[in-house]
């Protein structure tokens, strides 16, 4: 059974990723390029758990376990001697893939799963940046990380059996996941049905068909969806959104994956969502 985990990234997926890897047993060794964002994802794990224990999900006995498990660095190259590694940094083709190139060389065991987080990117893209590209497989969480019990398992065509058994039964069996297995093309099962369903709200909302609220009070109520799509959208990033929404554009070619220009807009505006306290809806009050 794997015992040491590296994560890569401690963003807010990242930081989601090492505390449930945390609490599930693991000696978690987490990455951050800068060290302002390594400690605030340190923060971010530490509120995380202090909020579970106040919420009676966790023992607070459980939760001092889970931070001794803890580890943090700046250098990629102490993720030598890591069993497994989770990899959750920005959504950009070219900074995965020199990510995994490094990985590649750097962790020593050659049982060792590299796994990438990615919501769109194809894998056998970023296992073609590698020597060794039977060890990478996508591993796809759903935010928040500690709540959502989903992920994707998504080899390569190249991603080994023995790497699709490591990953898939690390995040069943340790991380308590469900696992849900899907082909090597954009957008994978979810992203490939919801992308276009939050693309075309934000169409609506851009044609005046009707408000972001009406919208998001429609499809719960009439969908029994628990948040609407525009803030599912905001809670994503609208960054993130079209990023999305451009690989896949470029993947199929189809008219419903193409990023709105209200959309772009947004984006350049600095209104991105939820993290930047405004985008659809505004959460600077």
């Amino acid at each position: 059974m794997v015992q040491r985990v590296g994560v890569v990234g401690a963003g807010l997926m990242g930081s989601g990723i090492a505390e449930v890897a945390a609490k599930g047993g693991s000696d978690v060794l987490v990455w951050e390029m800068k060290q302002e964002a390594l400690d605030a994802g340190r923060a971010r794990i530490e509120k995380s758990l202090a909020k579970a224990v106040e919420r009676g999900k966790l023992e607070a006995a459980d939760r001092d376990a889970a931070l001794q498990r803890l580890t943090f660095t700046t250098k990629l190259e102490d993720f030598s001697d890591r069993e497994l590694v989770m990899e959750a940094i920005i959504e950009n083709e070219d900074v995965k893939k020199s990510v995994f190139a490094q990985l590649d060389e750097i962790v020593e065991s050659p049982e060792a799963a590299l796994c990438t987080n990615t919501s769109s990117l194809p894998i056998q893209t970023i296992a073609s940046a590698t020597e060794n590209p039977e060890r990478i497989i996508g591993l796809h969480f759903f935010n928040p990380v500690p709540v959502l019990p989903l992920v994707e398992v998504i080899p390569a065509l190249t991603t080994s059996e023995s790497t699709i058994e490591r990953a898939q039964t690390y995040a069943t069996e340790v991380m308590g996941k469900t696992a849900i297995r899907a082909k090597d093309r954009s957008g994978f099962i979810v992203n490939f049905l919801l992308v276009p369903y939050m693309l075309s709200a934000i169409r609506m909302v851009e044609q005046g068909v009707a408000t972001p609220e009406d919208i998001d009070t429609g499809m719960k109520l009439g969908a029994a969806h628990p948040m609407g799509p525009l803030t599912l959208a905001d809670m994503v990033g609208l960054d993130t959104c079209a990023f999305i929404a451009d690989v896949m554009h470029k993947e199929f070619g189809d008219p419903a994956y193409a990023c709105p220009p209200l959309l772009r807009r947004m984006v350049t505006a600095g209104n991105v969502g939820k993290k930047s306290g405004k985008g659809f809806y505004d959460y600077s009050k």
